[in-house]
């Protein structure tokens, strides 16, 4: 049987073995928008539980506008420009108004990038200012969330008149699902908050795709952006071709939640039972262009892999591994018990580090081999995950291991689809406990 994964920019073709049991797990299609910028506009002057934003920006002496950075698939290049008529309308000038990347802890995006994630005409006619997290002259203190947080986030964010965020709905392996107050933080946070927000208790506490209620990442995010101010959310929610699917305009709280109810009808898949093997992908391009982001592919699956069992993974990683920071934080690992008591050790912090804590958590539930032309572990001898040239010969080792009536999963989208067994959305730190899933 011949399948596709969602690989780099083209895709990747592979064959699964006659006789073998296998079960593809693709998300319902969501019908794509018949006039996107239509329906951006329309969802601008009706908004969700807010005023127009044409009536929100007037008298506004400035404005900013968050856009995610080059990881997240955003169509900005439909969204951007309905919101500037907007502002242009209102009588903001075009000078007065700054585009904003939140790359969170991300490097900074090129000129090129940035053209690419937006359009070469907005590029040439706005200023567009990347987040640096790294840099703490630009960022201000906002005091502390109920649960301890001390808020920095970016300088200019907070100074500006009129606040608008964008953003992507879809599953996020902390957040439960992307968009909303995720623009704010970690979108413009500081260094010195990640320490919380991102530090080892929080990833083993109710966090995980799909979960919002009771998950404390959530809660201290909404708080933080609460705290910061947005005067108006733009997310919207795309296919597997990246086309626009829906778009949830207003509030903050209100426009998400609305969002997060249309996506997950249109990527949650549910599934009788837990699989031996899961075959899966990190998105494709922008995600898999580096292993730190491809990870989310592996997190993606823990929801639907038994204890003990093996996710192969297919991502191209065509940007290499990721930071300096993350590439040192994986030479150190050599076993995933020894590695995540290190990092609960008092004072322990390097930047990076949570995403060296998930690849753990999926190491203690589930093998892991990975499918990559980009992926060379020379460096990195002792991490504990296999490397397969063909995700055939993958699927033949683990069948090899696990027998030939091996129950396969086959996630085409990767972590795109909200994956669950019988609609159990199980906590990250401890899916690997749940026999049962």
């Amino acid at each position: 049987m011949r399948q596709r994964l969602d690989f780099g920019r083209g895709g990747l073709q592979f064959d699964i073995p006659d006789g073998v049991r296998a079960e593809v797990v693709e998300s319902p299609r969501a019908t794509p928008l018949a006039d996107p910028v239509a329906a951006v506009e329309r969802a601008l002057a009706d908004p969700v539980e807010s005023a127009p934003l044409a009536v929100a920006a007037r008298g506004r002496r400035d404005a900013v506008i968050v856009i995610s950075d080059k990881t997240r698939p955003v169509p900005n290049g439909v969204v951007l420009p309905p919101i500037l008529q907007a502002l242009d309308g209102a009588g903001i000038d075009r000078q007065r108004i700054e585009i904003l990347v939140g790359t969170g802890l991300h490097r900074p995006n090129t000129p090129q990038e940035l053209a690419e994630m937006t359009s070469p005409q907005i590029v040439a006619r706005y200023r567009i200012r990347n987040h640096v997290a790294r840099d703490a002259a630009s960022h201000r203190s906002l005091g502390r969330t109920r649960r301890g947080t001390e808020i920095w986030l970016d300088a200019g964010y907070l100074d500006a008149d009129l606040k608008i965020v964008t953003g992507l709905i879809e599953p996020h392996l902390m957040a439960g699902f992307s968009g909303g107050r995720k623009g704010v933080a970690p979108g413009l946070a500081g260094v010195e908050m990640m320490r919380h927000l991102h530090g080892p208790a929080m990833l083993e506490d109710h966090i995980g795709p799909g979960i919002l209620d009771g998950n404390p990442f959530h809660e201290e995010l909404v708080e933080i952006a609460r705290r910061a101010g947005v005067d108006f959310l733009v997310n919207v929610a795309i296919d597997r071709g990246r086309r626009l699917t829906g778009v949830f305009a207003g509030d903050l709280e209100a426009a998400h939640r609305a969002g997060v109810r249309a996506v997950e009808q249109h990527v949650r898949v549910d599934v009788e039972a837990p699989a031996d093997v899961v075959v899966t992908s990190a998105g494709g391009y922008p995600l898999d262009a580096t292993f730190y982001q491809a990870i989310k592919g592996l997190i993606g699956a823990l929801n639907v892999v038994k204890r003990g069992g093996t996710i192969i993974l297919a991502a191209e990683i065509s940007e290499g591994i990721g930071s300096a920071e993350f590439r040192r934080l994986l030479a150190d690992i050599a076993a995933h018990d020894e590695f995540l008591a290190r990092l609960a050790a008092p004072g322990f912090f390097v930047i990076d580090q949570w995403m060296a804590q998930h690849l753990c958590q999926v190491l203690r539930k589930a093998e892991v081999a990975v499918v990559s032309p980009g992926l060379y572990l020379g460096e990195f001898p002792r991490l504990p995950i296999g490397r397969a040239p063909s995700v055939e010969e993958a699927l033949r080792r683990a069948l090899a291991r696990h027998g030939r009536g091996a129950r396969v999963l086959v996630v085409p989208e990767g972590p795109y689809v909200l994956g669950t067994v019988r609609g159990r959305k199980l906590p990250i730190g401890r899916a690997w406990l749940d026999d049962a899933a």
